[in-house]
């Protein structure tokens, strides 16, 4: 899971400034302004969809994709190829078989649960490796791209349950596509920068100062809107699969516990935790209930 602190920015071109220094070209630069807004309202809007059905939980809110399906797909698999080059020459891929068949046995139950939400990810070339880290991390790329680290298993000592809960949750990060969004928002930000420097007679440099910024608030950790997302859709995954939702929230638990022990909990520190988030994994386990005392049968 990867959630962002901050909501998503806001895409709307800037407008210029009032404190034009003459009239006629402060309309000019009106002028262009209000053809540039136009273009790009019309990009954005027609960039606007949802990536998933909504399933039980209703997680089919509309997002901003400026980026392909394929250009995403390519810079995932680029990046988990070399995570997991890294990963063999320090000798820490896979050697834990008994971990990497259990990732594989829970996450080969959660994949074809995933067609729910979008029919086309069950025909996704998954891949499940497991790294040898006492980072207590786990992940899930667009596409199907998974990795758990050997730390999160052994130090929240975490049952199938727990661990499902885990898995569901990147999983419905990949499925929403939020790196995706994530990156397509940056663009936004970045053509609307350009855009209000050139309105504003600003140099390149000032933009580029106010990207800085703009690139350290989309760098954060997963929004709030995709955490709650991939929050819901994991339970309904787990639940879909035979796994108690409930476990959600033992998970949690155990995290909040591992982050006040100081054991480096990367998946936290991307995964903050909170009363509210705690109330609403409550509220939605139990509303897929059924499904799980279904799948059971």
């Amino acid at each position: 899971m990867s959630p962002h602190t901050n909501d998503a920015p806001n895409t709307t071109p800037a407008h210029a400034d009032a404190c034009a220094p003459a009239p006629h070209r402060a309309r000019h630069r009106w002028s262009i302004g209000v053809k540039v807004a136009l273009v790009t309202t019309l990009a954005v809007i027609g960039a606007c969809s949802s990536t998933t059905d909504g399933g039980l939980v209703g997680a089919d809110r509309r997002q901003l994709l400026l980026v392909s399906e394929p250009e995403i797909n390519t810079m995932a698999q680029q990046a988990y190829a070399k995570v997991l080059d890294d990963a063999r020459q320090n000798n820490t891929l896979n050697t834990n078989q008994q971990h990497l068949k259990r990732v594989q046995a829970i996450t080969k139950r959660l994949i074809p649960q995933t067609a729910v939400f979008r029919p086309d990810a069950a025909k996704w070339k998954w891949e499940v490796n497991v790294i040898e880290s006492k980072e207590l991390n786990a992940w899930c790329m667009h596409g199907g791209k998974i990795a758990v680290y050997t730390g999160i298993i052994e130090q929240l000592k975490l049952t199938d349950d727990e661990l499902a809960a885990i898995l569901g949750h990147e999983m419905a990060h990949a499925l929403r596509e939020h790196s995706r969004e994530q990156i397509s928002q940056s663009m936004a930000t970045d053509f609307t920068l350009n855009i209000g420097a050139a309105l504003l007679g600003l140099g390149s440099g000032t933009a580029s100062l106010a990207q800085v910024g703009s690139d350290l608030i989309l760098k954060l950790p997963n929004s709030r809107a995709h955490e709650t997302e991939a929050d819901r859709i994991g339970v309904e995954l787990a639940a879909r699969a035979g796994f108690d939702p409930r476990a959600a929230l033992s998970l949690w638990r155990k995290m909040g516990a591992a982050s006040g022990g100081g054991s480096g909990a990367a998946w936290l520190s991307t995964h903050p935790s909170n009363e509210q988030r705690t109330q609403d994994l409550g509220v939605y386990s139990q509303r897929v209930m059924g499904l799980y005392q279904d799948a059971k049968r």
